[in-house]
């Protein structure tokens, strides 16, 4: 990465500076990245309060949360490929107070992630508004880069989808189209016999599809049913491998028709038992395998076991939460 180049705008015109398909098309090896989700600076407060409906005036746990998270990132050797964040950087709203000055402090926290790493932004619900607008969208993109794009690293091609528009696009339908067609395009190209053959097809997004079972009740943390069928229907043709996503505060998730459905806890507020933490993702050739760390076991380095499968590309142990 160029210096002096933005590490928060590395996502425009639907790609992402530094994992192109031009550099990263070719498979090279077992690597492993990181997911986060959830460091929705101010909710913490909020939610011990009662009060999540506010902007939340308080948030130096969340910061120093991120700042320990960081700091645990920045130690693993090797380094990961990427660090994904899936969706609700901070807690308030657009157009809410405190907004401006917790991305302020969120990206403060941020810049000191190791420059060899690179950090993927991924929108979620708080950073758009639950019924995002063509403004609250522009307001996202100017701050964190386009909101939903694609890129390649080592020969897995990447998808960061916009969930909040399949959730609710009653005020912006022209974009939810516009991120329909992409993303038909990009299925389309990553299965044509025409172009490079990924290993794996990964996809990130803020909102689960589903929590445990693709035939669950819609709910306020799952995607409404016949969108998310849809969806895991357009996945599975395609061979995409995994959906990544955060929003639920909770780990989660299931597997169903070889497609793997990861819901990983926060970063910030824990709304059940895990500790605030990250989730650790293998790549090998056959496989995407995945465990979540505490931020304190972090510190310690990835388990013993993925580290090692990481070294040697072999066989495939069992996933775990």
């Amino acid at each position: 990465m160029a210096e002096n180049e933005d590490i928060f705008h590395r996502a425009a015109r639907r790609t992402f500076s530094g994992l192109t398909e031009d550099a990263e098309k070719e498979w090279t090896g077992p690597f492993y990245f990181i997911q986060a989700a959830d460091p929705q600076l101010g909710l913490m407060k909020a939610w011990r309060e009662g009060d999540c409906d506010g902007g939340g005036d308080e948030w130096s746990e969340e910061v120093e949360l991120t700042k320990q998270a960081v700091e645990a990132v920045n130690r693993l050797r090797p380094r990961p490929r990427f660090m994904v964040l899936c969706g609700d950087l901070v807690h308030a709203m657009p157009d809410m107070p405190f907004r401006e000055a917790q991305e302020r402090d969120l990206k403060v926290a941020l810049k000191e992630t190791d420059p060899s790493i690179p950090l993927v932004f991924v929108s979620g619900n708080h950073d758009l508004g639950n019924t995002p607008t063509p403004r609250t969208v522009e307001q996202y993109c100017s701050a964190w880069g386009n909101d939903y794009f694609s890129f390649w690293v080592g020969g897995v091609f990447c998808l960061v989808l916009n969930s909040q528009l399949f959730y609710d696009s009653s005020a912006c339908p022209q974009l939810k189209e516009a991120q329909d067609k992409w993303l038909e395009e990009q299925l389309s190209r990553a299965t044509s016999s025409k172009e490079p053959k990924p290993k794996h097809i990964l996809v990130f997004q803020h909102i689960p599809l589903y929590l445990k079972n693709p035939d669950e009740e819609d709910d306020y943390f799952n995607m409404q049913k016949a969108v998310r069928l849809n969806l895991l229907d357009r996945f599975k043709k395609a061979g995409v491998k995994a959906v990544f996503s955060g929003h639920y505060h909770r780990n989660a998730g299931g597997c169903h028709g070889g497609l793997d459905m990861v819901v990983s806890s926060a970063i910030g507020c824990q709304l059940g038992e895990d500790p605030h933490g990250v989730r650790v993702v293998i790549v090998t050739a056959d496989d995407v395998v995945h465990r979540y760390h505490s931020l304190e076991q972090l510190t310690r380095g990835m388990d013993e076991d993925l580290r090692k499968l990481l070294q040697s590309g072999g066989k495939k142990i069992k996933e775990t939460v």
